[in-house]
């Protein structure tokens, strides 16, 4: 026995339409979009500086090379791999408190300021 479905009359009867919906970029450009905000996040510095920091170093005429900078970096990963989250990290006279989370200096202190200087709020501390 075969069913016959009734069409009310008065109604129009169309096929379906698909419904629209805005534009949206094919799967690849998505694909290639998240792959270049992945890149540029990778590129961005292993290491940023506070703004009090950068005024701290800027008054003391501290500045780093090259591989005093990779050398900061690395003491950071350590502190990392060890659970720091705030370290105090010593490079020859110079000081920096760093928010390992945030891979962050939030302050830098020079040789002369170091002397009976006491650091708080620190979880651990490297020393290179």
């Amino acid at each position: 026995m075969t069913q016959q479905f009734k069409i009310p009359r008065g109604l129009p009867v169309q096929p379906a339409q698909p419904k629209t919906t805005p534009r949206s970029k094919p799967a690849a450009k998505q694909q290639d979009s998240f792959a270049q905000i992945l890149e540029s996040k990778l590129q961005q510095p292993a290491l940023k500086f506070s703004a009090h920091a950068a005024r701290r170093l800027e008054a003391r005429g501290i500045r780093f090379t090259d591989e005093q900078l990779h050398t900061l970096e690395e003491a950071v990963e350590k502190a990392r791999k060890k659970g720091g989250r705030e370290t105090l990290i010593l490079m020859g006279d110079v000081a920096l408190v760093v928010s390992v989370v945030n891979r962050t200096v939030i302050t830098a202190i020079d040789g002369e300021s170091l002397k009976e200087n006491v650091f708080t709020q620190i979880d651990s501390a490297v020393i290179t």
